[in-house]
């Protein structure tokens, strides 16, 4: 939730600048995370895994708004919206220029808020960070938000596309760089995501096997042709950090019992 709402503030703040549609803009961000799995990204590998169909989180995203929200009735919203959520991925691209913007700013969102965490969990200093990168975008994560957005809106302004500077887009590279070496891969942070993965994939086994388990709307949607496989994962999907490891628990893990 605060990386979505981080999203959708600078996302926001962006499209008020261009003088572009402020409205389309903040849909799209507070929907383009609908999909995420428990523990991000290695939730998703895990489900991607072992899905038949693999999945992504920005379909995910999608098929939550259009088939899953208000009880498998799916949201009235418009093509704009669907598109932009769908496509906010690096390697897609939204229609919109909303759309655009929305996904350059998951993409500074993400290492502004990875960096204050990899900061404040002792993992590495921003003094750390090579000084051809502070150079460009500053020496805090803060004074780096603030370059992304001030050359974003410099470099889009009157433009039919929305993009960085080549120097600061190279600098966001190098930095990317430089967090993948030292922090995305870090044995600590990698520790924790192979246990992720394995209890995600021993979640989604134990519901194919107690289908009853689930929602009545999930179950229901079996009558309309959706495999259990599907609903599965849309409902391990669902689930949050905190919650998927209580429900591991209560399945997996004994307890003492009580004396009277």
């Amino acid at each position: 939730m605060t990386h979505t709402l981080e999203v959708s503030q600078n996302a926001r703040t962006i499209a008020k600048a261009l003088m572009l549609n402020e409205d389309l803009t903040e849909a799209i961000a507070l929907g383009h995370d609908l999909g995420h799995t428990p523990f991000g990204h290695a939730g998703e590998r895990a489900l991607n895994a072992v899905c038949p169909d693999g999945f992504r989180h920005n379909e995910q995203s999608l098929r939550i708004v259009e088939k899953l929200e208000n009880y498998g009735q799916g949201m009235n919203l418009t093509w704009e919206v669907r598109d932009g959520i769908l496509n906010h991925e690096m390697d897609l691209t939204p229609s919109t220029l909303e759309g655009k913007v929305v996904r350059l700013s998951d993409k500074i969102a993400y290492m502004h808020h990875d960096m204050d965490d990899a900061v404040r969990g002792g993992i590495i200093t921003e003094e750390e960070v090579p000084d051809d990168i502070s150079r460009v975008l500053g020496h805090t994560s803060g004074e780096w938000l603030d370059t992304f957005i001030h050359d974003i809106v410099a470099n889009s302004l009157d433009q039919d596309d929305i993009k960085m500077s080549p120097e600061v887009n190279d600098a966001f590279f190098k930095l990317r760089t430089f967090m993948f070496d030292r922090v995305y891969t870090n044995p600590i942070a990698k520790g924790q995501e192979g246990k992720v993965e394995e209890m995600i994939k021993i979640l989604y086994q134990y519901y194919l096997e107690h289908i009853e388990k689930l929602p009545d709307y999930l179950q229901n949607m079996l009558e309309t042709g959706e495999t259990k496989e599907r609903i599965v994962c849309d409902y391990v999907s669902s689930m949050t950090d905190r919650y998927s490891i209580a429900v591991f628990e209560e399945v997996y893990i004994p307890h003492t019992w009580g004396v009277l």
